[in-house]
Formats: C-alpha cells, structure tokens, sequence
C-alpha cells in the first residue's frame, strides 16, 4: 500500500496507464456510461449554484459538466495526475475519502462516483461514507457509484473470450467473492445492488434508491463496439439509453448494469 493507503495497482492504474477521461469520452460503453449518470444526477441535484463535493473525481469528467450548469464544484482526488487535470475545470487538491479535509455541513452535494469501488474493505467504504454524511448539509444529497457484482461477467463475453480458460475461472471468482484483483484493471470491490442501498442507509442516509447506470443493454453496445466496421450507431447507444430508463422500475434488471448509483439525503435539522 502507498498513497492514502491505496493499492498499488490503483495508483499505477490511473496515474500511468489509463486515461479516464479518454474512456468517458471516447469509448461506446463510457459514453452511455457518463450520459446516464449526468441523467440520473440532475434528477436530484439542487438547483445551481449549489456547492458540490466531488470526492475521487478524477480528471474532472462530471466537475466539467457541472460547472458548465452552473455549480460551485471542488475536487478531491488520490492521484497527483486527476488533480493536476482537474484543477483547469475547478478547484482541485490531494485527498483521501476516508478522512475529507472539509468541515461538517459544508457542502450541499457529496458525490463518490470511484472511490467505494477502490476501497475492498468494507470498514473503508463505511468511513468514506460517514465521511460524505459528515460534510454534507442537512437535507443534502449524497450520491455514490459502484461496479456491479456481475459486470465482469457481460464484459468478458464482448470481448468473445468468456469461455476460455485463462478467463472463465478469474470471472467465477469475482461472481463469488465480489472482489477483481487481475491484471487488466486493479484491485476493487463489486457491488451488489441491495448491499449498497444497505451501505448508504448504514452511513445515516435516507431516501436511499439505486439505479443502474447504463442498463441491461449495454453490453449489447460494447459487443458492437469489438467488432470490426464502424462501430455502435448513435441509434443503438439511444436505444440502450432507453432500456436503461425503462428497467428503473424493475430492480431484478439491476444486476444486468455495469455501473450502479446510489442516491441519498442527509437527515433534515431539526428545527424548534
């Protein structure tokens, strides 16, 4: 362990190998991936210009789009590489989820949209959601995001190599044990959707409802995406967008997303 006490494998991975932002943008599952989550959000947000906490923010992909709607966005990141990118969208420093440097009741969002799924232990992922419950204001919305138990396993058949030995047995051990440690991503903790409902409310959040990002059609998109030709057609991204909005009633759908997110309130104050 290093920095903040992060795994190795996380700090190699998004200070020298990957480029988050570029997967965001450029990507046909991070597209839906980041389209959604901006729907999803705004359904909640506050009206601008709201103060937002944008803890594990990364290079400043979602810092980005909230300015640009009108938010007082800060950014808090583990990685030297996000900060110094994200500091050309916002206020931007060094900081660890588990242990915020800001004071109690001081923001009206609390966003964690990477960190609970780089934190394995389950005593970190509740420090860094007391932490979000700590420093957000009465009333405030806490929102949270998670990688999907089961998303490895709708991944790994895209890129048509499931069924291979080298894949089939490190896939069955994260459907087990809820924990990748291989060598194409870094160590993290997968989610199911009830278990991060449970986090949340656990933290001293109410009002809790999950949402799967990108729906049960998105690997649809990236199998497309695999293949040789042009690639998915805005047609099929927008149709996948669709199905994504319409499982929200249907929580066994869940499980079929990549990405969850998790929304919450922090309990009102209680006035005399």
């Amino acid at each position: 362990m290093s920095n903040f006490g992060l795994a190795p494998s996380v700090l190699r991975f998004y200070g020298e190998t990957v480029d988050e932002s570029r997967r965001l943008h450029r990507s046909a599952d991070g597209r839906l991936e980041l389209a959604r989550t901006k729907e999803l959000l705004r359904r909640f947000l506050p009206a601008a210009p709201a103060s937002v906490l944008d803890v594990g923010g990364g290079a400043g992909v979602h810092a980005e789009w909230l300015v640009k709607d009108g938010y007082a966005v800060s950014l808090v990141d583990p990685i030297p590489r996000h900060v110094e990118q994200a500091s050309a969208i916002c206020e931007a420093s060094l900081g660890d989820a588990r242990a915020l440097d800001a004071s109690d009741d001081s923001f009206d969002v609390v966003q964690l949209l990477g960190p609970l799924y780089h934190l394995p232990d389950a005593a970190d992922r509740r420090r860094a959601l007391a932490e979000a419950r700590r420093v957000v204001k009465p009333g405030g919305l806490v929102a949270a995001a998670a990688i999907n138990r089961y998303a490895s396993l709708f991944e790994h058949v895209t890129y048509a190599h499931l069924h291979t030995e080298r894949m089939y047995e490190p896939v069955s051990k994260i459907l087990r044990t809820s924990v990748h440690d291989g060598p194409h991503f870094t160590l993290a903790y997968f989610h199911r959707a009830e278990e991060l409902a449970d986090e949340l409310r656990e933290a001293g959040l109410t009002e809790v409802e999950v949402f799967g990002i990108e729906g049960p059609a998105w690997s649809l998109v990236k199998a497309v995406e695999q293949q040789s030709g042009d690639g998915p057609t805005d047609d099929l991204i927008a149709s996948a967008m669709a199905a994504a909005r319409m499982a929200e009633p249907y929580p066994e759908l869940l499980a079929a997303s990549s990405h969850l997110l998790a929304v919450g309130r922090a309990p009102a104050s209680v006035t005399e």
